[in-house]
């Protein structure tokens, strides 16, 4: 599917920037987005659309939701003109295409119900869900009513790791060690809340097809190993010790690549924006359904794991 030709002439569509709506604003990301999209004169500009409309939810009982969000939707309005709309439907109908971005994975798969008839291209930031259960009604309504679905962690296209894999030639990488900070949530337990961040960098160096996940944890920090079937390992440390730099070795047959994503100039909101944007401009998402399901149990998996210490396998 063509969002161009699905929402109009095409050939006009084409000429202007696509009109994204936003569901949830109580998350930074909002306001990084919005800077990337909105500024021409940011040295990471991300051209081709501009966030119009959104609607602001909030989770009374999840602080970072609550104590942010008023913060966060005056800027969204007083710095970048955005429309604040009644429901999340008006918002879908009012856009190309769809940032949902409430903090609280939790609300992720009820907001999305409410959008999917629509039939709008939707970005669902990270973590997808809380558990494979909603993740699953996510893929199978996207399936049912045809739009294509992406969700990812901006680590996912850090351009220090994208430039590194590229370097890596096809089947010589064997593994991952990735690493950064892991603080816990409450409400979105476990791995879920930073966790993600280091899985996502896994799977966009190893894809799918991890069969096992062994974690220990305790309060320095959290050590998360999965075995892939075909034998490959990626493992990631998620520090609770003030480190909060992100990065990876990737290892290969000819030699270990250290990879600092934090060291990098441009963003990472600038690499997942730009794939976000072609996943709305093409129709065609560059996570499929299967890798989308596989991350959310891998963390599911993770979290069983670091409870007990025993291996749980996916």
């Amino acid at each position: 599917m063509n969002i161009l030709s699905r929402n109009g002439d095409a050939r006009s569509a084409g000429r202007r920037p696509l009109k994204l709506g936003i569901i949830g604003l109580d998350t930074s990301h909002v306001v990084a987005f919005a800077e990337l999209l909105h500024d021409a004169a940011h040295p990471y500009h991300v051209p081709g659309a501009i966030i119009e409309s959104a609607y602001s939810s909030v989770s009374p009982d999840f602080e970072m939701s609550y104590a942010r969000v008023e913060g966060f939707t005056a800027r969204m309005k007083e710095e970048f003109g955005v429309r604040l709309l009644d429901t999340p439907e008006a918002v879908a109908e009012a856009s190309d295409a769809i940032l949902l971005e409430s903090v609280d994975a939790r609300v992720h798969c009820e907001q999305f119900r409410a959008i999917a008839a629509f039939g709008k291209p939707v970005f669902i930031d990270k973590p997808l869900t809380i558990g494979y259960e909603d993740a699953y009604t996510i893929v199978e309504l996207a399936a049912r009513h045809g739009i294509p679905v992406m969700s990812a962690s901006a680590l996912r296209y850090s351009q220090a790791l994208t430039d590194a894999l590229a370097a890596i030639p096809t089947g010589e990488l064997y593994g991952i060690d990735a690493y950064g900070p892991m603080t816990i949530q409450p409400t979105q337990p476990g791995l879920y809340w930073y966790g993600i961040h280091m899985t996502e960098m896994l799977y966009a160096s190893l894809g799918t097809g991890c069969k096992q996940v062994t974690a220990v944890s305790n309060a320095v920090g959290d050590c998360v190993i999965g075995e892939w079937a075909d034998g490959r390992l990626g493992a990631f440390r998620g520090n609770r010790m003030g480190n909060t730099c992100f990065g990876a070795v990737l290892h290969g047959r000819s030699g270990s690549r250290h990879v600092d994503a934090s060291a990098h100039p441009k963003p990472y909101y600038a690499g997942l924006l730009e794939a976000v944007l072609a996943m709305f401009r093409s129709g065609v998402s560059p996570i499929p359904p299967d890798e989308l399901l596989e991350v959310v149990r891998f963390l599911e998996a993770g979290n069983r794991s670091r409870l007990t210490g025993e291996p749980v396998r996916l």
